[in-house]
Parts: structure tokens; C-alpha cells; sequence
């Protein structure tokens, strides 16, 4: 299990003060983790705004905007989706960045395609591109959300940096 560093969690509230930046999340399967870590940081109401864990595909669809076609087509583990599910993060609500997580922990789900431990990130920014990536974790179901939580929030803060560092 990979923990969640505290240093990055640290840097990343710093980063986002700085900029004066406001952040959210939308999780699927990992219901809510991302956004229990970042607000256990003592001052957090400074950057972070809410998080949206939405679960089924209604809620999906009905707080952030996911289409039915992404949904019925490519399914919610998939790069459309959580593509859709942070821009409308930012499209719902005053904040500049957000986080969005879709995948499968397991231990049923999984198909040849989209095996279990498959989790899609999309990462946006309302002054740069939206990023999404997918990567594959191994392990029990608690693992791989521990994984997808670590792997969101490090790759989150690399890239804020990224933003900050073309926008000077």
C-alpha cells in the first residue's frame, strides 16, 4: 500500500493559497478518500471547497454532468468520463482545479478490458489543458483505493505545478 505523503499534501495546500486557488473532487471508487486526506490538514477551508462522491451513474449524470452516452458507450471507467466528471467540477461551481477518480477496486467488476485495479484520474485547471490518465493497481480492494488516492494527490500537486510554472 502506497500512503498518502503529507509533504505533498503540505506542498499542495501551499500551492494552492498561494494562487489563491480553490479545489474539489469527484470520486467514484474511491468514495470520498482523496478529499478525507486533504481536509485532515489543519486549515484546508482555505483551498478546498467540496468533494462529490458519485457512485452511480445518475449521480454522475445529475451533479456534475456526465452525459448518458459517455456512460452507456465508454462506461464510467474511462477517460470521457472522469474528463467529464472534473469539468463539470469546475462548470458547477466557483472553483479554479479538481480532481476526478473513476475505476475498479474490486473485488468483482473487472472484465478482460477494464480488469479490476483499472482507475482513470482526469486533472483540471481552469487555466490549462485537462489531463487524464489511467493507471493500474494491484491488490485488495483497499488497496487499490489506497493507491488511486496517493497516485490523485501526487500527480494533482505535479501538476498545479506544471500550470503555475506556464502561467508566470
Amino acid at each position: 500500500m502506497i500512503p498518502v505523503s503529507c509533504a505533498t499534501i503540505e506542498a499542495l495546500a501551499a500551492l494552492l493559497t498561494q494562487q489563491s486557488w480553490l479545489m474539489a473532487t469527484a470520486e467514484s471508487c474511491t468514495g470520498g478518500l482523496v478529499a478525507a486526506e486533504l481536509t485532515a490538514v489543519a486549515g484546508a477551508s482555505k483551498w478546498f471547497d467540496h468533494s462529490v462522491v458519485s457512485y452511480s451513474y445518475d449521480a454522475k449524470e445529475h451533479f456534475l454532468g456526465v452525459k448518458a452516452l459517455t456512460l452507456a458507450v465508454e462506461g464510467a471507467v474511462s477517460a470521457s468520463c472522469v474528463t467529464e466528471m472534473v469539468n463539470g467540477l469546475l462548470r458547477h461551481s466557483a472553483v479554479d482545479a479538481g480532481i476526478a477518480i473513476s475505476g475498479i477496486a474490486g473485488p468483482e467488476g473487472g472484465t478482460a478490458e477494464k480488469p479490476v485495479g483499472t482507475v482513470w484520474f482526469s486533472f483540471a485547471n481552469k487555466k490549462a489543458e485537462t489531463v487524464s490518465v489511467c493507471r493500474y493497481f494491484s491488490g485488495d480492494r483497499q488497496a487499490v483505493r489506497q493507491q488511486a488516492c496517493a497516485f490523485a494527490i501526487d500527480y494533482f500537486y505535479h501538476y498545479l505545478v506544471k500550470v503555475v510554472a506556464l502561467h508566470l
